[in-house]
């Protein structure tokens, strides 16, 4: 099964976070599938930067996020996207007149 989660990164009292596709089975540093963005807490606000397109390929092929990278999805606006992109799917494929 494949996770999406913050890998560490950073000095003391310094963290930085990747947010990484990886198997669920890893530790929490160990070798990543795909990078798919970042997180910086330290700053007031905190930064996130997301690829959005890679962590909507990552949720549709199944891939479960953990609760703090479903929280920093949902703020950078991914969860909706992806959201409203299964909806509109769903609706093509129930109607297929409809384009």
């Amino acid at each position: 099964m494949v996770k999406l989660r913050l890998r560490r990164m950073g000095a003391n009292d310094q963290p930085f976070y990747r947010i990484v596709a990886l198997d669920a089975r890893e530790k929490r540093d160990g070798k990543y599938i795909e990078c798919i963005g970042w997180y910086d807490p330290k700053p007031n606000p905190s930064k996130i930067n997301i690829e959005t397109e890679r962590a909507i390929y990552w949720l549709g092929v199944g891939a479960q996020p953990s609760d703090t990278v479903r929280s920093l999805l949902r703020k950078a606006g991914v969860l909706q996207i992806w959201h409203e992109r299964k909806i509109a799917k769903k609706a093509q494929t129930e109607n297929p007149d409809t384009k």
